[in-house]
This record gives structure tokens, sequence and C-alpha cells, in this order.
């Protein structure tokens, strides 16, 4: 049955040379309504006045940004990216002229005051007094509160950082090189995967072309025997954004003005001021804590691997020195998994064809909590792009419409090269009375077919598309009054959570059972398989983690430092020291780091911190039966529908019935209840 959703879906037919004229008109119209608020008498300053007026026009404003910012990252055409790109330098440099207006901060102050005095706060709800105290936050963060030479200092600097992480940013979308082998180079390598490259003659040989998107440049690392090959692809990859390195320590630079103008001790003390952790020494404390459990781990994954490889290198007769480099890492963490549990990733791979995954995904989370999916047939960016309007199970009218998803999975040119969700519309109630839906787009690269085979997934991708899904899913059905509190906008170490929670689903007998289906025989995975591919999970546990928490002390190293350094020095010689892998010629790959200036700057530990959470949601609510449609409702009207509408620890503990532990994440990972510092 097809209902006509109350809510027409965007349009995707903005033309390179409309987009600039679009934001400057978007400009004005906003800068207006701000001279408009602060122009307000003082007396007349109050809840409706000023920060209704403000959160409508913040709605408003990314309503037409928003779509308009999101084609740089998808768009086939160039000339359409760069027009987004430039339209996001104007958006961002006006968000920083706009946040460092005092008129409108005073203009908040005024009305906060007015409210308090009046006896309106008391009948405010909790989300409209956590809107006062957000905006009010907003202003004393971007320093309105120091002095007009300062502020001057700051709006310079906040430009100039916006536009460094912009750079930074493009050059990661539009990187676009390739790196070379011969057949014999990538002996191993699977078949349908060489298949996939670009082949032509140099001289007399036939090479391959290979580029560094996930889909082809990983099965190197995975599978290519000779080590001189799979170093060849590591330092290619980790060299292939030289060029962000002058722009990270720039910007690494501007942070710690910032910092100091601001009146915090680091830029990591100012991030995490508004975060589950709240400074930066909690996260150090955090990561500190989580390393030394996890290195005697790591140390034993590597004295098992490491063997693994001398034995290796003895049988090829290639050389072995002793050291285990991280071009290793991935080749011999499959070897190992292989041999000791005889579990091949290429085998498992071919049980999830893509035409069958992705359906069976969205029926697992439909049926979980509740929604249905339906194909719609709009507009979109791209003509691989699949469009659906998502509505309550059972509705039958318009009332029961939830929003517009979108999924753009296939790697192409120009397209951003990972996995992520974009929050395009927020949901929030319009002055109306009636609702503006949410609208999500997910963005990811998984492999194409081959001349030999289907799309297939590795079992990796699975896992990554489940956890997406899940972005997509706080996006979809979070239900807020303000747009500026929906879905997703929870503290950044917390906003990882409810995804990574169901990953667990991709681990689950029943469920892999649903959603395999070999392209051949049509058959699920065997409970053999099953029991082997849940077994991998935590094999090598201790170096998997042990990278992450390298990541997140890089991350918070340049962060709480007060004098610039040598960053690719520190990016090396922390991996080895941390990660306990060699590392080889030194390679920039801080310049591939695009976490840190993305949105995740002092935010990294956020992955591993909120794993925490998801681990003792998972066990608590959903272990027992994770199909369970009652529990998916629990966890939408507990987690999913409040966004960050109130504090993200009140959500846990409303969904857990206590406060949040360590236990269960302590538990998976060693199997042991010891109770960290977190």
């Amino acid at each position: 049955m097809s209902i006509k959703p109350p809510q027409p879906a965007p349009s995707w037919d903005h033309r390179p040379e409309e987009i600039g004229t679009t934001i400057k008109d978007l400009i004005a119209k906003d800068r207006a309504l701000m001279d408009k608020v602060a122009a307000t008498p003082a007396a007349e300053c109050n809840f409706e006045s000023v920060f209704l007026v403000l959160s409508k026009a913040e709605t408003d404003f990314d309503a037409v940004a928003e779509p308009l910012s999101f084609y740089q990252n998808v768009s086939a055409d160039k000339a359409l990216r760069d027009a987004s790109n430039e339209a996001e330098v104007l958006v961002r440099d006006y968000g920083v002229e706009a946040s460092m207006r005092i008129d409108i901060y005073q203009a908040k102050v005024a009305a906060e005051k007015n409210i308090k005095t009046s006896g309106q706060w008391d009948k405010l709800s909790g989300e409209e007094k956590r809107l006062v105290e957000r905006m009010i936050l907003d202003g004393t963060r971007a320093g309105l509160a120091l002095s007009e030479e300062k502020r001057i200092q700051l709006t310079a600097l906040k430009k100039e950082l916006s536009q460094l992480c912009l750079e930074f940013s493009k050059n990661f979308n539009e990187e676009d090189q390739r790196i070379t082998f011969t057949a014999k180079e990538l002996d191993g390598v699977p078949k349908d995967v060489v298949s996939g490259y670009t082949k032509r003659t140099e001289g007399e040989e036939e090479v391959y072309d290979a580029t560094y998107k996930t889909p082809d440049i990983f099965p190197i690392f995975k599978f290519a025997k000779d080590p001189e090959t799979r170093r060849k692809a590591f330092e290619g990859h980790e060299s292939r954004l030289k060029i962000n390195v002058p722009i990270l320590s720039k910007a690494l630079g501007i942070r710690r003005q910032l910092a100091s103008i601001l009146g915090y001790k680091t830029w990591a003390d100012y991030i995490t001021e508004v975060k589950m952790i709240k400074n930066g020494k909690g996260v150090v404390d955090f990561l500190n804590d989580l390393e030394e459990k996890l290195r005697p781990v790591g140390i034993k994954d590597r004295e098992t691997l490491l063997a693994l490889k001398k034995k290796e290198h003895e049988e090829l007769g290639l050389p072995f020195d002793g050291e285990f480099y991280i071009w290793d890492y991935r080749y011999y963490d499959r070897k190992f998994i292989e041999n000791s549990l005889d579990l091949d990733d290429m085998v498992v791979k071919e049980y999830f064809p893509v035409t069958v995954v992705v359906p069976t995904i969205l029926e697992i989370y439909q049926n979980l909590l509740g929604v249905r999916f339906e194909e719609y047939k709009g507009t979109t960016w791209h003509p691989d792009v699949q469009q659906f309007s998502v509505w309550e199970k059972d509705s039958t009218d318009e009332s029961g419409f939830i929003g517009y998803c979108y999924l753009d999975l296939y790697p192409r040119s120009g397209k951003y090269s990972h996995a992520a969700v974009w929050p395009l519309l927020p949901g929030y109630d319009r002055p109306d009375g009636k609702r503006s839906y949410p609208i999500a787009a997910m963005v990811a690269n998984l492999a194409k077919p081959t001349p030999d085979k289907p799309a297939l997934m590795r079992h990796d991708d699975v896992v990554t598309f489940f956890h997406e899904m899940g972005h997509v899913f706080h996006g979809l059905l979070s239900h807020t009054k303000f747009s500026r509190f929906h879905g997703t906008s929870v503290a950044r170490d917390f906003v990882e959570a409810p995804s990574q929670m169901l990953e667990n689903w991709c681990w689950e007998p029943k469920v892999l059972e649903k959603m395999s289906s070999h392209y051949q025989t049509k058959k699920p995975l065997s409970p053999e398989l099953i029991t082997k591919l849940v077994k991998s999970r935590y094999v090598n546990v201790g170096l998997f983690y042990l990278r992450q928490v390298f990541f997140a002390k890089f991350d918070i190293q340049v962060h709480t430092s007060s004098e610039d350094q040598d960053y690719t020095a520190l990016w090396n010689s922390l991996r080895e020291s941390i990660s306990l892998v060699k590392s080889g010629k030194p390679a920039p790959g801080q310049g591939t780091f695009g976490h840190i200036t993305g949105g995740y700057d002092a935010g990294y530990y956020g992955y591993t911190y909120s794993l925490v959470f998801a681990a003792d949601m998972y066990a608590t609510v959903f272990k027992a039966d994770p199909l369970d449609p009652s529990r998916g409702k629990r966890y939408r009207e507990k987690i999913l529908v409040p966004g960050g509408s109130r504090e993200e620890l009140d959500s846990l503990k409303d969904f857990l019935g206590r406060e949040p532990n360590s236990k269960a994440f302590l538990t998976e990972l060693f199997g042991s209840q010891e109770t960290a510092k977190f």
C-alpha cells in the first residue's frame, strides 16, 4: 500500500552556478533576522522573541545549507562538488561571524534574565530549558564574555581554522591516486579483487593499477604474500595525503591559540567540557588505563603472529629479521584466523551478496523498531542511489510518516571514500504545530560486481553497514521539539554507542543465518561456519584495540601539547610504542587522519569510551533476545526518541534501569569483570 508522504522529498537537481547565489541570499536573509533580534529592547527579550526566533532561524538556515554542502561528498560532477565546497566556505565563515555577535549574546542574556525573574522559567519544559542553557553556553564558549580586541582575534582565527579543516577534507575526498603492481607482486590477492583493477601494459609487462579506496587496497594488506608488496601498498596508502601535513600543523597551532584566548589550558579541555568525560585529563586517564589492561594481551597476540610470520618466511625462503611490521598485521591476523579457526574471509564473503544483505538488514531493523521502508522514486544525486520513504509499521495514512532515507553504497570518483551517515535534515516541531520530518543519507563504498562474481560484502562490511544504519535510525526515529537536539546531536563521546551496540547483531548466530545466502547455492552460512566466525570476533583483540588507543592517544597528545612538534615523527613513534608494530620508513599518516579535522578533534577516544556504554546496553537489554520487538521499542523510546534533548546519562539510566558500568565491556574483551576507571 502506497501512501503519499505529507512532506515532499527534496529535489537534487541543483546546478553549480546557482549554489553560491542561493547561499549568499540565505546568509543575507539570516543576517537581517539576527539584526532584528539584536534590536529587540532588553525589556522585550523573552523566550518567544529571542530563543524561539533564533532556534527557527538556525533550523531554516540548515535546511537549505546542509543539502547544498552535501554535494561535495557525493556528486559525480566536479563543478558541482567545487561549488558545494565553496558554499560551505561561505557558510562556515558566516557561522563564525554569527557565533561572535555580541549583540545577539546580549539579547540572549537579557531574555534569560527576564524568563527567570518573570517566573516563566518554571513553566518551560525540560527541552525548552535545555535550549536556553545551550544557547547561552554557545555564547560563553565562543568567547563573547571577552574584550572586543580578543573577540576580533577569535573571529579571525576561527575563520582560518574553518578553512583549513575544509581544505583537509576536500583533499581527502578528491584524492584519486593509483598504485601499480605486477601480477607476481599481487600473488595471493583474490582473483575477483584483481579483476576489478585497471589492467594495462608497461613496457613488455602487464601491470595492474589499484586505487587507495578500501575495496582495492585492503585486500592487498590482507592477502599479498610478498611482504614488499604489502610494504609498498602500506607506505603509499599512509603517504597519499601528505598534502595535508602542513594544513594539520597549522590547524593545531590555531587551536592552541584559541584555547588560550578562551581561557582553557588546552584545546582538549575546551572540547571535552560539553562531553560526558568533561575534561582532557579524563581522556588521558581513560586511555592510559585501557592501554595498561590491553598491553599484556597485545604482547601475547604479537608473539603469536610473529611466530606465524617466522614459520611462513622459513617455508617461502624469505629473510626474517625478527620484526613485526605494520604491513604484517592484517596479513597475519587473517592467516591466524584461517589457521586456528579454519576460517577463510573470502569463503565467508561468498555468503554475503549485497543484493541479499542490504534488504535483510533493512528488514531486521524494520521488525525490531516497528517501521516500514518503501522504495520511493524521486530525484537523487546519482543513478546508483536508492531512496526510501519511512513509515510506522502499521500506518495506513500520512500520520504514520517518519521521514526519508537515501542509500548511496558504491564507490565512484570524487565520492567520500569511507562509510558515514549525513543527517541532511533534522526532525522538529514547526511553529504551526505540524511536524517537519527528518532525512538521512548513508554513504558507503561497498565492492561493485566483477566479471566473475556479483557484489559481495566481507563480514567487516556487513558490520559497518549495520553500524551505519544504526545512525540512520537515530536520525529518523528521534522525536524532539527543536532541531538542534534531534537524533545524533548528542555528546560526541556517546554518539557512537547506539550503533556500536547494534554491531552485536552481526555476531549473533540466528541473525547471521538470516542475512547470509551463498551467491551460487543460496544456502545460509552453516552452523559450523557461524561458530568459527563468532569465535574470530575477539581473536587478537589486544592488537586491535591498541591500534584504536594509538589513534586516540595521538589525537589527545596533539590537543594537550602546548607547542608545535614534528607530527610525522610523533605519529610513527606513538604507533610503534602503543600498537606494538614496527613502522619502517616514517610516513605522514596523520595527513589521512580525517577525524582530527572532521569534528572528532580531541574526541577519537569516544569510539572506545562509548563501547563501554554499547556493551552495557546490549548485555543488559538485548542479549537475551536481540530480535525481540518489545526490546527494540524500549530502545527506540529511551535512547532514540530523546536524541540530545536530555543528558545522555539520563537516557542511559532510563534504558538500563540503573547507572551504566564497564563490566560487560571488560567481560567481552578479557573475560574479566574487573571495573576500569571509566
